[in-house]
């Protein structure tokens, strides 16, 4: 397993919070936490946008993919609304979470919890090559579903 270096930068209001770290050794992504000032209350189908307290610089030819927590999605209905969020190379501002609850209660956010797991990942540019036919495939020109429901 490779470790890549990445600048990170606490902001003021999340400087007392831990800077996001893995659960276990072999966790593929590190834990955002909450850098609220106050208890946010996510209604039923409603989204918000949830400040981490952090900014980062990633190298070139690196994302950083922000996905939703398994526990908040179990337990409460409460996803990532863009997952996974991607975070660019260049983007050097504050990393913010669009959560939404899907769940059929209020779910409470409190400063400090965990509420998405930031993956880093190479990345490979695309260079399109136009063509006036495509290769054949074993799939052909099926559209979504094509392969069946089982």
């Amino acid at each position: 397993m490779s470790e890549v270096r990445v600048p990170v930068r606490r902001l003021a209001h999340g400087a007392d919070l831990a800077l996001p770290a893995y659960a276990t050794a072999q966790a593929a992504g590190v834990d955002l936490v909450a850098a609220i000032a106050t208890e946010m209350v996510l209604a039923p189908g409603a989204r918000a946008l949830v400040p981490t307290g952090i900014a980062l610089a990633l190298p070139a030819g690196y994302e950083a993919q922000v996905r939703p927590r398994s526990g908040l999605a179990r337990e409460f209905g409460v996803t990532v609304l863009n997952a996974p969020g991607t975070i660019d190379a260049d983007y050097r501002g504050e990393v913010g979470v669009i959560l939404i609850n899907l769940g059929a209660a209020p779910v409470t956010l409190r400063r400090g919890m965990r509420i998405a797991q930031l993956v880093i990942a190479p990345i490979a540019r695309l260079a399109w090559a136009e063509a006036a036919a495509l290769p054949e495939s074993a799939r052909g020109p099926g559209g979504f579903g094509s392969t069946g429901h089982a």
